[in-house]
């Protein structure tokens, strides 16, 4: 008989395999969004851009030339006030102490004379140009006023005289022209009123016979018919006019003489 005693024998069980101490971590699945697709963004049609014409290129003189020349050109007459009409016979560039110069070349036929002024300068030297006929006619009237004789010292009235002269102003010339003239039936000039005189006379005939296109001998005619028409002045304001010039001329004779030498 079996032993009763016997243990019966009990299977142990298989063990069981080691757990990770560590669980995984699980990752939540995310949700992606499908791109949306961008819109093409269509730009408006615009209307084809009508072709320019291209601009025919501008040919300009520099201002600084046209500023500097005040509008005179070759072959002009103009007037510079201390030599009277002149005509521009060139206009020429010269280099005067390294310094590029541009220079009106103008002769004077009359006095066999040429000079040459930068472009520049001719404002400041008053060089303007022929006067207009209105002030031609102006100047003729002028002649017929009645002349204005200052009582002061003839040598004080000389320089008056010799300034209008100088001025280039036609009116002015004029006016030296009308107080200077002696008619025949009138005391004689001194010899500095003479030379003033004359002087003025000149300037003004010139003038007038470019701008009238006559010769000197017709302008001299028509000034001296002008002043003819002039009211006559008192016989006793012209002898003590002429006294009082000769008077001062024979004081001051040197004087008289230095303003008759500028005057020519």
């Amino acid at each position: 008989m079996p032993n009763k005693t016997a243990k019966t024998a009990v299977k142990a069980p298989a063990p069981k395999p080691a757990a990770s101490k560590v669980a995984p971590k699980t990752v939540a699945p995310v949700a992606v969004k499908p791109a949306v697709a961008a819109k093409p963004v269509v730009a408006p049609l615009k209307p084809p851009a009508k072709p320019v014409a291209a601009a025919a290129p501008r040919v300009e003189e520099p201002k600084k030339v046209l500023t500097q020349r005040q509008g005179f050109k070759t072959n002009e007459f103009v007037v510079y006030p201390a030599h009277g009409v002149g005509q521009i016979l060139a206009i020429e560039d010269q280099e005067i102490a390294g310094a590029k110069l541009e220079l009106f070349v103008i002769n004077f036929m009359k006095d066999k004379m040429t000079l040459r002024v930068p472009t520049a300068k001719v404002a400041n030297v008053g060089m303007r140009k022929l006067s207009e006929p209105a002030l031609v006619k102006r100047a003729l009237e002028t002649l017929k006023g009645r002349a204005r004789v200052k009582r002061t010292m003839w040598s004080r009235r000389a320089q008056e005289y010799e300034a209008k002269i100088n001025s280039g102003d036609i009116v002015a010339i004029a006016e030296v022209v009308r107080d200077l003239y002696r008619s025949e039936s009138q005391p004689e000039q001194s010899y500095s009123e003479r030379q003033l005189y004359e002087a003025a006379l000149d300037r003004l005939s010139r003038e007038i016979a470019v701008v009238q296109h006559v010769t000197e001998t017709e302008a001299v005619k028509e000034i001296e018919g002008q002043l003819a028409k002039s009211p006559r002045r008192g016989a006793k304001a012209e002898a003590e006019a002429g006294a009082e010039g000769e008077a001062d001329a024979d004081d001051d004779s040197d004087g008289d003489t230095a303003v008759a030498d500028e005057a020519a």
